[in-house]
């Protein structure tokens, strides 16, 4: 009757306090037995409810443990193994005795210790991956909660803005990095023209498994936002989003040369050096051979104006003077080649 008495305390004691690892995983009645016979040296009474708070001081409270406790799915029952190798040895050693309560925390610090060390030792999940989808996968277990966390993400994906020419081929993958089940269904959607995440202005394009959605030639029709949205079961588990943009064929084409052309010359008329090979001879000619070309052109132009100016000056004198000519080339010869030949000659 005593015994009955003393464990229904115990129970509505640990129940009373916060979960933990070892709230997780110990069964209350044992927990009572172990605290039994906790006796408080200071004044030598037994005191049931001060074993009951050091055990959730050093087991629920402390981070270490819970830290140790973030395990991958499926392993929490390795967490109950661990914890269970630990404390009933204890238990059973402390059963209906009498123990100070510098024993009782010297023999479950040393318990919790052993449990990090080999807590620690088991598979970690990879972790949850941002910045969407319902991942279970990922979720890892939490002994303040005593159940696994899922990762708290949104189910709708950020949009994320794809560019095509027109009459090019598009694609778009329905990708995520985490692990799917093997029973997915796959639906594409459209909001044609507009970029946007409601989901009213969705229309349904494709039902089935396929994650791939093509299209082999792409027009200025097909600009928009397409959604697809993976489910498992009844429960959807990501919407990824993609925004097409198309630019006219014409359009690109112009700003392909256009690029092309900026990219090409360099300051000077110069080319850009090709990859791995010597730079492209200017397109400039050397300058002593340009300032040659030059003067040439500009003597040229030069005979040419003194020549008609010679035909109105003598022919008009004398039309019938068959010497006309001659006395425009010497003229010429007098008044402007021989007193410069030298320097043409030379420069």
């Amino acid at each position: 009757m005593f015994t009955s008495a003393v464990r229904l305390v115990c129970v509505s004691l640990l129940f009373q306090t916060s979960l933990g690892c070892y709230r997780c995983f110990i069964h209350a009645a044992d927990s009572g037995r172990l605290c039994w016979g906790h006796m408080l040296t200071e004044h030598n009474v037994r005191n049931v409810d001060g074993c009951f708070r050091m055990l959730d001081r050093i087991f629920d409270k402390q981070e270490r443990v819970i830290e140790a406790g973030r395990v991958g799915g499926g392993y929490d029952k390795q967490l109950k193994d661990l914890l269970d190798a630990e404390i009933m040895p204890i238990v059973e050693e402390f059963h209906e005795k009498l123990n100070a309560d510098t024993v009782y925390e010297e023999r479950l610090q040393t318990a919790a210790d052993n449990f990090i060390a080999a807590a620690s030792k088991l598979p970690r999940v990879s972790g949850c991956f941002p910045p969407c989808g319902f991942q279970s996968a990922g979720a890892v277990y939490n002994c303040i909660t005593c159940q696994y966390d899922s990762c708290e993400f949104p189910l709708d994906c950020p949009v994320k803005d794809i560019n095509a020419t027109e009459n090019s081929r598009s694609q778009m993958w329905c990708e995520v990095p985490f692990h799917l089940p093997d029973d997915i269904q796959v639906i594409w959607r459209v909001a044609e023209e507009v970029k946007t995440r409601k989901v009213d202005q969705f229309k349904e394009v494709t039902v089935g498994l396929d994650r791939l959605y093509a299209i082999p030639s792409t027009s200025l029709q097909d600009q928009g936002t397409y959604q697809c949205e993976i489910y498992s079961g009844q429960r959807s588990i990501v919407r990824l989003y993609y925004y097409l943009s198309v630019t006219p064929q014409v359009l690109a084409g112009h700003t392909e040369l256009q690029e092309i052309f900026d990219l090409s010359l360099l300051p000077g008329g110069r080319l850009l050096p090709a990859p791995g090979g010597s730079p492209p001879r200017s397109l400039l000619l050397p300058l002593p051979l340009l300032l040659t070309a030059c003067l040439t052109a500009s003597l040229l132009l030069l005979f040419l104006s003194l020549g008609l100016k010679c035909y109105f000056f003598f022919f008009s004198r004398s039309q019938e003077d068959n010497d006309g000519a001659n006395d425009c080339f010497h003229f010429l010869s007098l008044q402007y080649i021989r007193p410069h030949w030298k320097k043409w000659l030379f420069v």
